[in-house]
């Protein structure tokens, strides 16, 4: 990609947005449900909403580290191939050596 070429952004639609809300809430509202019908102690589902919360927050949390690798690789890469083209475009093989 030359100097002056800026990279195409990828972003996702907002009916892929939509579907993501919409799966985790659904997600997340069938196991409270799930949990408050138990027929169990209060503190058995007590500890089990604390589990699935502690599991929901953990989920975002690596999902925002694995991203934010990407990013890193993503500007990493970009720095090192405007390097090699500034490196390309000044090279120039026929240019006698002074």
């Amino acid at each position: 990609m030359p100097l002056n070429e800026t990279p195409v952004k990828q972003q996702n639609t907002t009916a892929y947005y939509g579907q993501a809300v919409a799966s985790f809430a659904l997600a997340l509202g069938a196991v409270a449900i799930g949990i408050w019908n138990l027929e169990t102690d209060a503190w058995v589902r007590a500890f089990l909403a604390v589990a699935v919360l502690y599991l929901t927050t953990s989920a975002f949390t690596l999902a925002k580290v694995v991203r934010d690798r990407q990013e890193a690789g993503q500007i990493v890469s970009r720095v090192d191939q405007a390097r090699m083209e500034k490196i390309m475009v000044d090279y120039d093989p026929f240019q006698p050596k002074a």
